[in-house]
């Protein structure tokens, strides 16, 4: 398929017989997250009623003086602030995949199988793992995140580049060529990246490392929350303002720049808000694969594929989708925590063969 060929309709492109109304879905994902951060923060090796929960988030945030106990500690230090992470890093992932799979024309695609999480992971470990040999003390989170996060835009904006070049070779643009590409950086990355992670010589760090990789919010602080909120809620705007674009370039390049759109610009912009979100991201949670394969699939088949209804609900949904994961993956097995790439692959692989199946199926 060439830029001039409009990407032909797909169950998963073209707009439902029957959608539901985004207002009504928007307030009922916005109780359904309240709900899922109220468990989450309720749930665990020692249960807190919600009553006692709001209880203390309402004296925190009215400046009363917190009642004596673990319990305001547990509520306040450890669950909340990791509730809120995985609310956040949910949004963004919903988000990320939305946008990726509409500027490639391709519901298979996400930041995990085309190989943007696998450099920004790169980047990520590679910053801190030369930044040790260095005597510098970056950890994923630390007050030096930002360094850290910096490399991971940087290695997933490389990883994307380079998957896009592979894909655009002979001036074509093929998509299944894009996600295939994809696969094999995403592998290429990480075999760097577990050679990077051998090279450490704490025992420690390197059991660390490898845990967070596969997606992890156990040290989730207050202090993680400002940048993946501000990055997330600054996306959110200019992939907003590119709802039209991208809604064009559903219909094929040609028919988008015969909208009176700058295409190649649209590319490239979003590719940078993307690849810097998947970056900051990935540099507090890990790679969490299929989160963002699995949103925007969902939201089409509810409210269709206006990116002006589809962008704010994949963060909503990307949102409730991962608080509820991480509480699994927190309170599955006593005394032990999953990593939450673990839980998004067992849920994601299956969508990811649904979806294939239903694209190869004779039409």
């Amino acid at each position: 398929m060439t830029s001039a060929t409009p990407a032909p309709a797909t169950s998963s492109t073209r707009r439902p017989a029957r959608t539901l109304r985004a207002g009504p879905l928007a307030a009922a994902l916005t109780a359904a997250l309240l709900l899922a951060l109220t468990a989450a923060v309720s749930l665990g090796s020692v249960d807190i009623p919600p009553g006692e929960v709001w209880a203390v988030i309402a004296r925190r945030l009215t400046g009363r003086t917190p009642e004596p106990g673990t319990r305001d500690l547990i509520v306040w230090q450890l669950r909340l602030p990791r509730a809120l992470l995985a609310a956040v890093v949910g949004a963004g992932l919903g988000l990320v995949g939305t946008a990726v799979q509409a500027i490639v024309r391709n519901p298979l695609a996400d930041p995990y199988l085309l190989g943007i999480s696998s450099g920004a992971s790169l980047g990520a470990v590679a910053a801190v793992v030369l930044g040790t040999t260095l005597g510098l003390d970056l950890t994923f989170g630390s007050a030096l995140g930002l360094t850290v996060s910096l490399a991971a835009f940087t290695g997933a904006l490389a990883a994307f580049a380079l998957v896009w070049l592979i894909a655009r070779r002979g001036g074509g643009f093929a998509p299944l060529r894009l996600v295939l590409a994809g696969i094999g950086i995403a592998q290429f990355l990480g075999g760097l990246t577990s050679y990077l992670v051998l090279q450490t010589r704490d025992e420690q760090q390197t059991r660390g490392v490898l845990f967070w990789l596969m997606g992890s919010l156990g040290g989730a602080v207050w202090a993680q929350l400002a940048l993946p909120a501000a990055a997330v809620a600054l996306a959110l705007a200019l992939l907003q303002a590119r709802a039209r674009g991208l809604n064009a370039l559903l219909m094929g390049d040609e028919t988008a720049a015969g909208l009176g759109i700058d295409v190649t610009r649209l590319r490239r912009e979003v590719f940078v808000v993307t690849s810097l979100l998947t970056g900051v991201l990935v540099a507090v949670s890990g790679a969490i694969g299929f989160v963002g394969l699995m949103v925007p699939h969902v939201c089409r088949l509810l409210v269709g594929g206006d990116h002006r209804r589809l962008l704010p609900l994949s963060a909503l949904t990307g949102a409730v989708l991962l608080v509820v994961v991480d509480t699994a993956a927190r309170t599955a097995l006593d005394g032990q925590e999953l990593p939450i790439g673990v839980v998004t692959a067992v849920l994601g692989a299956p969508t990811l063969l649904y979806l294939l199946d239903r694209r190869l199926e004779p039409k």
